[in-house]
């Protein structure tokens, strides 16, 4: 009974050790930047109504926790300087924060163009070389899921930009910041705070979309719990798989080696290499089944074959024509030999049996590697099996689960990531993002001023907001076959009508082949001119390209009128073709176009097209050809001249 009074005495003794525990909230601490001109709050914990002194550049500040242990102060706008000494105080601790800069803080957010390391950019090893000219910092916001708002974030650091830190930097922001170092002669401060393909709707709070008319209905039925989180998910998969028919498809082998490819018409496509969570089947871990159907000429019947089928490495089996031709483990495993008359003349169906992938065990299922590992080679002749042709579909016969990520619902990226550092004063927020919300683009018209305005609105003031619109990237589809990206694009442009925001067109940028184009220098150096011009007020004139302004169509010509001409137009093209223009008259069936230079406007036509009602530029995925652009080397906006209904328009979040 004794040694039971001592153990209580001593657990109630370190209870309240742990309770009156002093401390300051990320992202404060060593080495931060703290935003000059601006009031800057700093905040933290104690126990509860305790008091607290914060000294700050020979400035005290006296406050006192609340009854949760919550504390705050507001110092007074400053001018940049340092490095200073932060001290903060409790009746029992005292914490010194070193090394404190008043300078710029930008906001780096969006999905991984903005979380894309400078180790990984071109012109890195040249960035590294000169990383001493400028004192740049960087904090990362560790990136978390939580389906309630949280006071806290898990951890980070600020840290100095240096050859041996700069590989973690985020390289638009590093580009954006080098040029506000140089030209503004401060420490610039970037908070990374991005996570890759994430779509818009987890940045937003809950309390913005039950005040938006796009977002309320799914707001309203914000999951609970991780479980009704996954139930929905779940729901929405049925969906998916089951639209036709309402059932879901008989994953029987019996049925499904019976060489028809009838038992695969209601499996989802898929286009590999990639993880199925990209491809309509989000958090999803567990077994599940891939078939292709390919064809295979007579002439290769009485040939030995090469089949590879990635880089995988968990258990599989693998049938062709309905028989068992190897089942096992392991990334050696995938790469078979095959001997002749394995296959049939005409059609043939592959079916692989995939469980969880081992390492990464992220991943979850899909083909990982590159597209090169994805072939069937007969003498030397390879035909890909990358991209389209293949389903997929999961067995729900064997144990799964959902991760809890990034996309398993709306808003539970900013109640962990953005929630918890409001409102650490900031000058601005540079965002990168949208090609997870491609297929929702008409609704990004709504959605992503409604995370700018949500957003300025918890930070209590009118945020300058500079965003890059989506690269070149994918696929050509003219305007006949529509472009999710073109349409995204259309959406991003739209949001310029808010106040103090500003876009980086990066068409000329891209990479049709890599959703991630290395080149992040020009795209930082865009934002950047930006800011400077309107948020610094430098005396620029020309920080954007060409901004189709209106249309007047004359017989069987288009007329173009257009703003941001700086110094005249600039076509990069060694012949001086204008290329990128389509041109449609009342039947909306478009044509490529001609064009030419007429004093500051561009004529547009083509022989086919007798009365013209459309013009668009740039209005594909990828549309690496188009070729205007200013005398200051900035290029033109993609645009159309019609309000036509676009591929994306009636998709909603759910």
């Amino acid at each position: 009974m004794k040694s039971y009074i001592i153990i209580s005495i001593l657990s109630f003794l370190l209870i309240q050790t742990l309770e009156a525990q002093l401390s300051i909230a990320k992202p404060f601490g060593n080495h931060m930047v703290l935003q000059r001109n601006k009031p800057l709050p700093i905040w933290g914990w104690a126990s509860k109504n305790e008091n607290i002194e914060l000294k700050f550049n020979n400035i005290i500040k006296h406050t006192k926790a609340d009854a949760n242990g919550k504390w705050m102060v507001l110092f007074p706008a400053m001018k940049e300087g340092g490095p200073y000494q932060l001290i903060a105080k409790s009746k029992q601790q005292v914490i010194f924060l070193e090394d404190v800069m008043l300078g710029e803080v930008w906001l780096c957010s969006g999905q991984s163009n903005m979380e894309f390391n400078m180790r990984d950019a071109f012109n890195y090893n040249a960035a590294a070389a000169s990383v001493k000219q400028f004192d740049i910092r960087q904090f990362i916001v560790p990136s978390e899921v939580s389906l309630m708002p949280k006071d806290s974030i898990a951890g980070g650091e600020w840290v100095i930009a240096s050859q041996g830190t700069l590989g973690d930097y985020t390289a638009v922001g590093y580009s954006f910041a080098k040029e506000l170092a140089s030209q503004l002669n401060v420490t610039v401060g970037l908070i990374k705070d991005a996570w890759g393909g994430s779509q818009i709707e987890g940045w937003i709070s809950k309390q913005a979309m039950l005040e938006s008319d796009e977002l309320k209905q799914y707001a309203s039925k914000f999951p609970k719990t991780w479980e009704e989180a996954d139930a929905q998910l779940f729901e929405n998969l049925q969906k998916k798989i089951s639209s036709k028919t309402n059932l879901l498809p008989n994953t029987a082998l019996s049925l499904l080696l019976r060489n028809d490819t009838a038992a695969f018409e209601n499996w989802l496509p898929y286009a590999p290499p990639s993880q199925w969570d990209w491809q309509g089947i989000w958090a999803f871990r567990g077994a599940g089944f891939m078939e292709r159907t390919l064809t295979v000429d007579l002439n290769d019947i009485a040939k030995s074959s090469t089949l590879s089928l990635g880089d995988n490495d968990g258990y599989f089996q693998l049938y062709i024509n309905g028989k068992l031709i190897k089942e096992g483990q392991g990334k050696n495993s995938r790469l078979f030999q095959l001997p002749a008359n394995t296959w049939i003349e005409g059609r043939n169906i592959i079916l692989i049996h995939q469980e969880k992938q081992v390492d990464p065990s992220w991943f979850g299922n899909g083909f990982i590697g590159e597209a090169s590992t994805l072939y069937l080679k007969f003498d030397g002749y390879a035909q890909s099996l990358a991209g389209n042709g293949w389903k997929m579909l999961p067995d729900l016969t064997l144990p799964w689960n959902y991760v809890h990520a990034q996309n398993n619902a709306g808003t539970i990226i900013y109640n962990a990531m953005i929630h918890p550092i409001i409102p650490y004063a900031i000058q601005g927020v540079l965002w990168y993002q949208g090609e997870s919300n491609a297929e929702r683009a008409y609704q990004y018209r709504k959605s992503f001023p409604l995370l700018i305005e949500s957003w300025r609105k918890e930070w209590k003031e009118e945020l300058p907001f500079y965003f890059v619109q989506l690269s070149s990237y994918g696929k050509f589809p003219n305007s006949n076959q529509g472009s999710e990206w073109a349409e995204l694009r259309e959406a991003q442009t739209m949001t310029l009508r808010l106040a103090n925001t500003g876009m980086a067109v990066t068409t000329d940028l891209g990479n049709p082949d890599n959703v991630h184009p290395r080149n992040k220098e020009d795209v930082g150096k865009r934002l950047a001119a930006n800011a400077l011009a309107n948020t610094y007020h430098l005396p620029i004139t020309v920080f954007a390209g060409p901004t189709y302004q209106s249309v007047e169509f004359k017989k069987s010509q288009a007329a173009l009128s257009f703003q941001n001409l700086g110094k005249g137009w600039l076509i990069k093209d060694q012949y001086g073709y204008i290329k990128g223009f389509e041109i449609a008259g009342a039947d909306k069936k478009f044509y490529y176009a001609q064009a030419r230079i007429e004093g500051e406007k561009i004529i547009v036509w083509n022989d086919k097209v007798t009365e013209p009602q459309s013009v668009r530029y740039a209005w594909t995925d990828a549309p690496i050809d188009a070729n205007l652009f200013n005398q200051e080397g900035f290029p033109a906006q993609p645009f159309r001249t019609d309000q036509w209904k676009g591929i994306t328009e009636g998709k909603r979040f759910e």
